[in-house]
């Protein structure tokens, strides 16, 4: 059952869920499309097998509560939220360098499971793929929803 470990996103509360198959990541995927992730935020502890992140994930749930409900006046949000996948193997990254690109922020466009290991995959061609040896991936909302003008658009 796809989005069965979603806890108080669709309530309006924090986002907290946890994805072990490919259903529960597409749903984890929605939610973070055009996080902005920056490259200082990314880490992969290779001993204890996990890879973190921090990014400003786009509170689409909210926008989409508030088109319904015809609130054009209010700003959209976004709020801090934390990614850990564990049971990683191996970390392979096309398209930026870790190392001497620290400083540069990543627009994270989808998150999908490949061949059996994930990919995050951001606008300019980059690439972050996760070996993993299982799905064991939890998303969490960080501290408060802070406004923004800035609407992520799409071409059709």
């Amino acid at each position: 059952m796809p989005g069965r470990h979603i806890s108080t996103a669709v309530t309006g509360g924090p986002f907290r869920v946890r994805a072990q198959d490919a259903d529960d990541l597409a749903v984890v995927s929605a939610y973070l499309q055009d996080a902005v992730l920056p490259v200082v935020e990314i880490a992969y502890d290779a001993p204890a097998e996990r890879f973190v992140l921090v990014a400003a994930r786009f509170r689409w749930e909210k926008a989409q509560r508030d088109a319904i409900a015809a609130k054009s006046g209010e700003p959209a949000e976004r709020v801090h939220c934390g990614v850990r996948f564990d049971e990683v193997t191996a970390v392979k990254v096309r398209g930026v360098d870790p190392k001497t690109e620290r400083d540069r922020m990543l627009n994270l466009l989808q998150i999908a499971w490949k061949d059996g290991n994930v990919e995050l995959i951001c606008a300019d061609n980059v690439t972050i793929r996760l070996d993993v040896r299982r799905l064991a991936c939890q998303v969490e909302d960080l501290g408060e929803p802070w406004p923004t003008v800035f609407r992520p658009t799409h071409d059709d």
